[in-house]
């Protein structure tokens, strides 16, 4: 049951598009191991090393711009990455995450306040986070999201309710 995530933070900037998530020239892998050693490598081409199961990344506004891919989501759930917190996400970006199992959370305040190497511990029931003593609010997660994160995406979700015997 997802409730509470604790995690070694990373703080990038605004604007984080998908290209830079993960870059166009990779498109042809499919393997989401073989993506996930090309996370973030546009900010850093030895970021994805440094990537540990677990990790939240902190952004500032508009994280996932840029095109549609779904292959952005994929690689950071592939390395690890726990949790996205941000001031804002592309819409896009935003349900591609949903729907392959990757939490994202909307609260500026909290993005704001994380400095790499932090220890952050983020509560979806209760919609709080931490970043040392300094606790941030956000609403907490719709039960229907909080099934989706925890049957690992909404194709998981939709074929346990199938196989329960009910209506997706």
């Amino acid at each position: 049951m997802i409730q509470n995530l604790q995690g070694r933070a990373w703080r990038l900037g605004d604007d984080i598009d998908t290209d830079v998530i993960y870059p166009g020239r990779y498109l042809p892998l499919l393997d989401p191991a073989e993506m996930a050693a090309h996370a973030l490598e546009g900010i850093d081409p030895e970021f994805p090393g440094k990537l540990r199961p677990g990790d939240i990344l902190a952004a500032g506004k508009n994280f996932g711009c840029g095109s549609s891919r779904e292959q952005a989501a994929t690689c950071l759930k592939s390395a690890g990455v726990s949790c996205v917190i941000a001031r804002s996400f592309s819409r896009i970006f935003f349900r591609n995450a949903v729907n392959l199992g990757l939490p994202l959370i909307e609260c500026g305040e909290a993005a704001d306040a994380v400095k790499t190497g932090d220890t952050v511990t983020v509560d979806f029931r209760s919609g709080t986070i931490r970043v040392g003593e300094r606790s941030f609010s956000f609403p907490p997660l719709p039960e229907t999201v909080l099934s989706i994160l925890e049957e690992g995406g909404l194709i998981n979700s939709i074929k346990k309710r199938i196989a329960a015997g009910e209506k997706p």
